[in-house]
């Protein structure tokens, strides 16, 4: 599924014409008069029962999707140990950044920020696996926390 952050935080010239004024970088304004918006805030939810071969979910921005098919990243995951899948998927989302550029992987960090953001767009990636022997005994009991409060809690 993807994540797409412009949807609820950014682009706000795009979902209101009482922002797009002449106060924005000329860049961000847009061509003509804005009748409706052009983003929607609005989240698109779709929901998926738990079947018991799902091992996994990745929730990932654009920026991931945009280097990365589905397949890609579920084999990536798939075949690799648990830790660091989120880091393993940015880092290979990276490398073919770097590769559709033709340059090296390496050579991404020598750029700066602002000249990078050329190169690829932002990538955030979390990825949630599943524990089916909890989910079906009902043993999930304590409610979910943020890592705030779960520090706070300690």
């Amino acid at each position: 599924y993807l994540v797409q952050v412009s949807r609820s935080i950014g682009d706000v010239y795009m979902k209101h014409a009482r922002y797009d004024r002449e106060l924005i970088n000329g860049k961000f304004r847009l061509p003509e008069p804005m009748n409706k918006p052009i983003l929607s805030a609005n989240p698109t939810i779709i929901s998926h029962v738990l079947q018991p071969n799902d091992a996994f979910l990745i929730l990932a921005s654009d920026g991931l999707w945009e280097h990365l098919s589905n397949e890609k990243a579920v084999d990536i995951v798939h075949n690799h140990p648990r830790a660091g899948s989120a880091e393993r998927l940015v880092m290979v989302a990276l490398q073919e950044a770097a590769r559709k550029r033709e340059m090296k992987y390496s050579g991404l960090w020598k750029i700066g920020k602002k000249v990078r953001r050329h190169f690829h767009d932002d990538i955030t990636v979390i990825v949630l696996f599943f524990n089916h022997d909890l989910i079906s005994r009902g043993a999930v009991q304590d409610p979910l926390v943020s890592n705030r409060n779960a520090l706070e809690h300690r």
